[in-house]
């Protein structure tokens, strides 16, 4: 009789501990304080920041939605592509409205037709006129981006520890301290976005209003005497 009530103590005690809250189990206030605890990308803080994107990086602000870096290989790719788009946009930038200030000038002087259209807008793939540049000069552009691109396969090849996307070894006024490396890095990623952002502009632009940037915009490029004679006339005063 003992040995029966013993046994059905034990069986009751077991069945009551299955129903016991187990220890490992996380609560919700744990849960929260995690997701509180994680990284958020200073770009978009309502994500997290990719593990790829750790800030090493000049003007790394965590911006991935679409999480393209997913390795520390690939986000090296990408910023060696951003670093060579930046650097030709802000040359692109500085020419295009420099062409259409000096680019009629310059045929007159030499006995060429300009590549200006009749509204003063550069060729380009919205406003057309691409035919009338010379074949020879797309050769040489091609010619000189693949000599910079073998430079930068070889460099990269013989650095492959310490080598920095876009880095051909140019030292000329780079400073040499580490906190003006990283300033100089920033500063020149920081304009090649918004130069990227700029050509954009530029082309939509001309498209839109159907004149070059440099007559949509003269107070950046004409003197002030001269801007205000052109907005007198065209009936902004």
């Amino acid at each position: 009789m003992m040995k029966s009530l013993s046994l059905a103590f034990a069986l009751l005690a077991a069945s009551s501990t299955a129903f016991a809250p187990s220890q490992n189990i996380i609560k919700p206030s744990a849960l929260y304080m995690s997701e509180q605890d994680a990284v958020r990308s200073e770009a978009l803080p309502f994500l997290s920041r990719p593990p790829a994107l750790d800030g090493t990086l000049a003007g790394d602000a965590g911006f991935d939605p679409f999480g393209f870096a997913k390795s520390e290989s690939d986000l090296m790719n990408y910023r060696e592509a951003e670093v060579k788009h930046a650097r030709l946009a802000m040359l692109a930038a500085a020419g295009w409205p420099l062409s259409e200030l000096y680019d009629k000038k310059i045929a007159v002087a030499l006995g060429m037709d300009p590549l200006l259209d009749g509204h003063d807008r550069v060729p380009s793939l919205l406003n057309g006129g691409l035919g009338k540049i010379s074949p020879a000069y797309w050769v040489g552009c091609i010619g000189v981006a693949a000599m910079i691109e073998i430079l930068g396969t070889l460099r990269m090849k013989d650095d492959t520890k310490d080598y920095l996307p876009g880095d051909f070894g140019l030292r000329l006024g780079y400073p040499s301290n580490e906190a003006g490396q990283k300033r100089m890095q920033l500063a020149e990623i920081k304009n090649g976005r918004l130069a990227m952002i700029a050509i954009f502009g530029f082309a939509l632009q001309e498209f839109v209003t159907k004149q070059g940037v440099i007559d949509e915009t003269p107070l950046f490029f004409f003197p002030i005497m001269e801007t205000m004679n052109r907005y007198l006339h065209s009936g902004y005063i």
